[in-house]
């Protein structure tokens, strides 16, 4: 979908959400990125953002509030970014196993470039290269449809996360598949089709419908 304004996004899935609660599309994923934005999850964590708001225009950001989980992140130009709209009763796993399922989809897409990342220590969400942190996870389950969902940095410009505690943890970097691999990357866009085919895979979802502008819908099979 390219570059798409955060509360576009937001409406979209929203409307996706609700097509998806009454069985109108087949789960959806979109693939896209934002301009500078700073997120806020649901337990207002307006502390953890170390800028006055009235200065986020000076630095060409600006502040959203959500319903998600998670802490303050922030998403710019330069990040994969996904946003499953799926059924998790459909494919049968839980709240739990679906947030482990997209930090391994993030390992695996930074295992193809030679880094090695995990999984965060209790507490630590999202994924890691050592003690950098390299994606956020940020999920909304209602009636066990998903929406938002994950951040992996391929090359953004990491000056906006000094101005804020990323995702609530204090005293860790962040980082980058740039800063991380010797491997000559490819275009962004091919990365991005890279992550969707490891969560894809992960998700057990055998085909794959593109669309235009860049949602994908995924079957996993299963008559719907």
């Amino acid at each position: 979908m390219g570059t798409v304004n955060y509360l576009d996004a937001l409406k979209l899935q929203e409307k996706l959400v609700a097509d998806r609660k009454t069985s109108k599309i087949a789960d959806t994923v979109l693939s896209l990125q934002h301009p500078p934005t700073y997120t806020l999850g649901k337990r207002r964590t307006d502390h953890n953002l170390l800028i006055p708001e009235s200065e986020l225009k000076k630095i060409g950001a600006e502040l959203c509030y959500t319903q998600r989980g998670g802490d303050i992140t922030f998403h710019g130009p330069h990040q994969a970014i996904l946003y499953p709209i799926i059924s998790l009763r459909d494919i049968g796993i839980g709240a739990r196993n679906y947030v482990e399922k997209l930090e391994l989809s993030m390992i695996e897409l930074a295992s193809l470039y030679g880094v090695r990342a995990c999984a965060g220590q209790k507490g630590e969400t999202g994924v890691w290269v050592g003690e950098r942190k390299i994606g956020a996870i940020g999920v909304r389950i209602s009636y066990g449809i998903t929406s938002h969902g994950l951040a992996f940095n391929i090359d953004p410009d990491l000056s906006y996360f000094k101005h804020i505690v990323p995702c609530g943890i204090a005293d860790k970097e962040v980082t980058s598949l740039r800063k991380e691999t010797d491997s000559v990357l490819p275009t962004e866009e091919v990365i991005q089709e890279q992550l969707i085919s490891c969560f894809a895979r992960l998700f057990g979802y055998s085909n794959l419908i593109w669309r235009e502008k860049g949602s994908i819908l995924s079957d996993n099979g299963e008559n719907r």
